[in-house]
This record gives C-alpha cells, sequence and structure tokens, in this order.
C-alpha cells in the first residue's frame, strides 16, 4: 500500500511532513538505490524544476540522496515536467526527477519520478520505493558517490521537439496569442518557441520570483487571460499551470475552454485524417458526457480511467491509444511525448486555427457540454468520511436520482485533502440538488 505517494507524485506543503528537506534527502537515496541495480556502469539521473522557493532546497536534498547512491545528477533548472520526460529518455538516464506542485500555491511542492523509458512511475514501482525509504538504504562506497552538475540546453532541447511535433511547414504568422505562463516553469521556454513560429505573443505570468506561481494566473484562474483576449483583440488565449504539463484555451471572445473541447477537436481532426490510433480518446471519469456523446457520434470510442494523466497514459500504452487526457488540461499525444504537454497541445490548437482558417469560437465549441457540478469538501488528516454510512446512504440515494438521467462521481483527490463531488444532469435544478446534498452529507461527517 502507498501512503507517500497520491495520484501525481509525493506532494504537500514545503517543509510540513513529506515535504521536508530530510524526507527529500531519503526519497533521493531510496529511489536511487531502486534504479542502480547493478554494480558498475553509467548511472543517471536527469531533475527538473518550476520556479517555487522551496525548489532550491528539494533540488539540492534530492541531489545529495542520489548521488550518495551513486547516481549521476544532471540539473537541467526551470524546465516544464513534459521536458523532464523527454530529457530523461533522450539522455539515456535511468531515472528522471521534477519537482512541482503543478498548479497549487506556491507554498506548496512536489516531486514526479519518470522511469527510463521517459513515462511516470507505476503504482508498483511507487509502492516498492517507499518500502525502501521506509527500511532505509545503505550508501555507496566513498569512492563511488555520484557526480551533479549543471545542463545548459535542456530548454533548446525540448522547445525544438515542441516544434517539431507540429505539421511540416506549419507557421504562425499573423496569429496574436495571448500567453499565460503562471509565472511558471515555462516562462521562457514557451514564449521563444511561439515567436519563433511567427506568432504575436502577448506574454502574462512570465516574471516569477518564487512566491508568485499560479497566483491570479495560469491554467486553474484563466480570468486576467480572457481579459487580455478582449484588450488586444487576441485570435485566442493559452493559460498553462506551474508546470506546463496543462492547458486551458480561451477563444477570440474570451470564453474559456476545457480541456475536454480541446480533446474532442483533436480526435475529430486525427480520426479525419487517419491519424487517431484504435478510433478513441482516452479521458478520465471527470470528462463531461457531453465528450462520449460527442464522440460516439463520430463512430470514436471513449475510454475512460482513473482520474489522473498517469492512468490515461496507461490505458493509453496497454490499448495502443496516442490521444488521451483530462479535463483540467492534461493533453497526452503519444506519438510525440510522455506525458501531458500544455504548450505542445497548445501549438495544435494554433495548427488548427492556421489549416481550417476558422476562429477558435468555432474550433472550441465542439459540442455542448452535459450541465456537471463539482463541489469540494475539505476534511482533516485522519477523517474517512466516505467510510460513514451516513454519507454512503447520501451517495446511494443520490445515485438512485440520478440512475438514467446522469452520473455521480465521488471521490478522494490524490493531491489535496479534499473530498470531490461530482455530478451530471440535463435536468440543472436535480443536479445542484443533488450534489449539494451529498456534499452536505460529506461536510456533516468532518465536523
Amino acid at each position: 500500500m502507498r501512503n507517500l505517494f497520491g495520484t501525481d507524485g509525493v506532494r504537500g506543503t514545503a517543509n510540513i511532513h513529506p515535504m521536508t528537506a530530510d524526507m527529500a534527502l531519503r526519497i533521493g537515496a531510496a529511489v536511487g538505490r531502486y534504479f542502480r541495480r547493478e554494480a558498475g556502469g553509467v548511472h543517471r539521473v536527469v531533475i527538473g524544476k518550476d520556479t517555487r522557493l522551496s525548489g532550491y532546497m528539494f533540488e539540492s536534498a534530492l541531489t545529495a540522496g542520489l548521488t550518495s547512491t551513486g547516481m549521476n545528477v544532471l540539473l537541467l533548472g526551470p524546465v516544464p515536467t513534459p521536458a523532464v520526460g523527454l530529457m530523461t529518455r533522450s539522455m539515456r538516464a535511468d531515472l528522471g526527477v521534477m519537482i512541482s506542485a503543478s498548479h497549487n500555491p506556491a507554498q506548496d511542492n512536489g516531486i514526479k519520478f519518470f522511469g527510463p523509458d521517459g513515462f511516470k512511475l507505476s503504482d508498483q514501482a511507487e509502492t516498492e520505493i517507499e518500502a525502501l525509504i521506509d527500511a532505509g538504504v545503505t550508501p555507496a562506497q566513498a569512492q563511488n558517490i555520484g557526480r551533479a552538475k549543471r545542463i545548459d540546453d535542456a530548454r533548446f532541447r525540448y522547445g525544438e521537439r515542441v516544434k517539431s511535433s507540429l505539421p511540416r511547414g506549419i507557421r504562425l504568422d499573423g496569429l496574436k496569442v495571448v500567453l499565460d505562463c503562471a509565472n511558471g516553469a515555462a516562462h521562457r521556454t514557451a514564449p521563444e518557441v511561439l515567436w519563433e513560429l511567427g506568432a504575436e505573443v502577448v506574454p502574462l505570468g512570465v516574471s516569477p520570483d518564487g512566491l508568485n506561481i499560479n497566483r491570479d494566473c495560469g491554467s486553474t484562474q484563466p480570468a486576467a487571460a480572457a481579459a487580455a483576449v478582449l484588450a488586444h483583440g487576441a485570435d485566442v488565449g493559452i493559460c498553462l499551470d506551474g508546470d506546463a504539463d496543462r492547458v486551458i484555451l480561451i477563444d477570440q471572445t474570451g470564453k474559456v475552454a476545457d480541456g475536454d473541447q480541446l480533446m474532442a477537436l483533436l480526435a475529430s481532426r486525427w480520426a479525419q485524417a487517419g491519424t487517431l490510433a484504435g478510433n478513441a480518446l482516452v479521458a478520465t471519469v471527470m470528462s463531461n458526457l457531453g465528450l462520449e456523446r460527442h464522440l460516439q457520434g463520430q463512430g470514436l470510442k471513449l475510454e475512460r480511467t482513473a482520474v489522473g494523466d498517469r492512468y490515461v497514459v496507461e490505458r493509453m500504452r496497454a490499448g495502443g491509444f496516442n490521444l488521451g487526457g483530462e479535463q483540467s488540461g492534461h493533453i497526452v499525444m503519444s506519438d510525440y511525448a510522455t506525458t501531458g504537454d500544455g504548450l505542445m497541445a497548445g501549438l495544435h490548437m494554433l495548427a488548427a486555427l492556421v489549416e481550417t482558417g476558422q476562429s477558435a469560437s468555432h474550433l472550441l465549441s465542439q459540442f455542448d457540454p452535459v450541465p456537471q457540478r463539482l463541489q469540494n469538501v475539505r476534511f482533516t488528516a485522519g477523517q474517512t468520511p466516505l467510510e460513514l454510512a451516513s454519507v454512503q446512504a447520501s451517495i446511494r440515494d443520490a445515485e438512485a436520482v440520478l440512475k438514467d438521467k446522469g452520473r455521480l462521481l465521488i471521490r478522494k483527490s490524490g493531491t489535496e485533502p479534499l473530498i470531490r463531488v461530482m455530478a451530471e444532469c440535463e435536468d440543472e435544478g436535480l443536479l445542484n440538488t443533488t450534489v449539494a446534498e451529498v456534499a452536505a452529507a460529506v461536510e456533516a461527517a468532518t465536523r
């Protein structure tokens, strides 16, 4: 059983367990021992980070733990999460590490791991690493301690890989794009890539100070970017999150479009081009029912998974699919990347604008979403509200009410102490009542 790892690595508030320097040191030593299985040879790990102040502390602690087991560490500096997946594989590293809490506020941080194939680790691997953390590991002999050095061209390598995913000859000349980088990991790379492709870029969130990542900006707070689209008369807005593995788009009218609309667009275009593997899109249980109906209308399938982009990727790999993602904006194009890539997905939206000549508002309105409501209920450590009989009874009642009319999803967040109550139903009155009643039952259980 995994106690330390959540949906996406280890995450929490900096300097509070488990996100302490001491724990990062132990994690580094354990994961170093896990991937350095044989004696001799060259063992290397790449480490990237976003722009959080605590990133310096965790970078140093992880480096100490990894080198203590004989791993050579290559420090990439601030780069998007998908760049770590790319560099792990392209540099023949045994392991990739990304220090980031994604869309969370600056006081949080996290540690994500990529295997030598560039993909995130499985639940089984994380369970085995947790066992090593608990047991402790024997450090390498003095002559076998690893080295660490900084790599200066990671941003360039990643930027060129992202551009190469576009159809040959595509240029963005004439497009005006508002680009919100969330004061995060892509604050330099993303504007450079769009400008090099010919776009006129209106940059937002490109002045990180260690404390302002995701603050009033980025994919979770797109209001500033929407206002900028209108103020500058831009063709589209692209909002990344702190580690740039997700994207939310804004059309020329200032309307926000989520990952479901972008996935619908890409799936339709790829299906028409004959490049959508298995004629299917992989998405999570959170994706809108309207997306599923839209795909079915085109003879395409929607494969649903648990929440978390790594579960999407696992299903894609198992089924041979090449497009997947999450409503929150993780878009995975496995022909080009090993994980969600917000910048790459945004570029493919821009390519659609160029190739079709249609407006963003047209392209990002692929289907009419079924009314959906999500309410989060916070709980404290040690509480298990979903196990209480009163909560289970409320969920059963809600499921009975929504039967044949919609669907209900209750889940515990893997990254925050939240119970997420989500429902979909054409009848908005019934939808709101149902979600409110279940959320109230959960909230009562946390008092």
